[in-house]
């Protein structure tokens, strides 16, 4: 059995801090499951990340980075150079996974629903709408809503978004679902349940709704069509199993239901490491399926592998 984990946290993406709730969350839930853990703030010296996975070395690495480095195969590949079992998805998973483009073509060639989207330079962003309005400029390989912006009829930011751009040299731009804000965790070949996100911090499920204390409201299980509830839930494990990944995952969707239920739904994004704060979706839909959330943490590390 698995006792000494070592738990990655920090990090030096622009979700550090996000990463360092959710690894002292992980921490503290291990430690009362009963592990051995050694806490390893990651920051940027690869090579002390290296050392502290060496000396002792652990049985398993619990991965709670987030963000560029963390999530998108950066980590993964040096663990599995290192030949540590770790949680989560693996290197190729992970890669595709946090680049959008790459991630949408996965899910089209597996039937999945995706909205309308394209590449932009930043002087094709200033020149003109990539797009009909409303659309959504979000960079390519970011999470937790970072740099995401909604470009709407009079919205005359579209250049100053561009010129302030710092999110690599493209931006996609993906056409905007009206409706509700979905999120399907997925644990192994299990799809957990369906949340409703009700954003009161921002106009959107942005950073501060996300993570702020009273920034966004949870209706769980959501309150909608129970045809749409199913379609979610199918949706969220087959994009969960088409791009490969393993452990736990979260699908976050776009619910369109103007025109009545069951309405349509739109794939967004899959997160390979969900969000383990105290405001997080996937312990939350643990807990509601009975598993607390050390039972959550501790389930984690026994799926931990190596390789692809």
């Amino acid at each position: 059995m698995t006792q000494h984990v070592a738990v990655l946290y920090g990090g030096i993406s622009a979700e550090r801090e996000v990463s360092l709730s959710s690894g002292r969350q992980v921490i503290a839930a291990l430690r009362e499951a009963g592990f051995e853990v050694t806490p390893v703030e990651v920051g940027q010296d690869l090579g002390a990340v290296i050392e502290a996975l060496a000396h002792p070395r652990p049985d398993a690495v619990f991965n709670a980075l987030h963000g560029r480095f963390g999530e998108d195969g950066c980590i993964q590949g040096v663990l599995d150079w290192l030949g540590l079992p770790y949680t989560h998805s693996g290197l190729r998973a992970s890669a595709l996974a946090m680049d959008k483009a790459a991630a949408k073509a996965v899910f089209r060639e597996a039937g999945l629903p995706v909205a309308e989207h394209r590449l932009v330079t930043r002087d094709e962003l200033e020149a003109a709408d990539p797009l009909p309005r409303p659309y959504v400029v979000k960079p390519v390989n970011e999470g937790s809503s970072v740099g995401v912006h909604i470009v709407t009829e009079g919205d005359n930011r579209r250049a100053e978004i561009a010129r302030d751009w710092r999110y690599g040299a493209h931006a996609m731009a993906e056409s905007y679902v009206p409706g509700r804000e979905l999120t399907v965790g997925v644990m192994g070949d299990r799809a957990l349940a369906v949340t409703d996100i009700i954003a009161d911090a921002g106009t959107f499920y942005d950073y501060d709704s996300k993570y702020a204390a009273g920034g966004s409201r949870h209706v769980l299980p959501a309150q909608i069509h129970p045809d749409a509830y199913a379609r979610a839930m199918d949706i969220a494990l087959r994009a969960h199993q088409a791009l490969g990944c393993r452990g736990a995952s979260r699908a976050d969707l776009r619910y369109d239901d103007a025109a009545g239920e069951p309405g349509r739904l739109v794939l967004l994004e899959v997160n390979t490491q969900p969000g383990l704060t105290p405001t997080s979706l996937l312990p939350e839909q643990a807990a509601h399926c009975g598993m607390p959330f050390p039972a959550l943490c501790a389930w984690m590390v026994r799926e931990a592998r190596h390789g692809a």
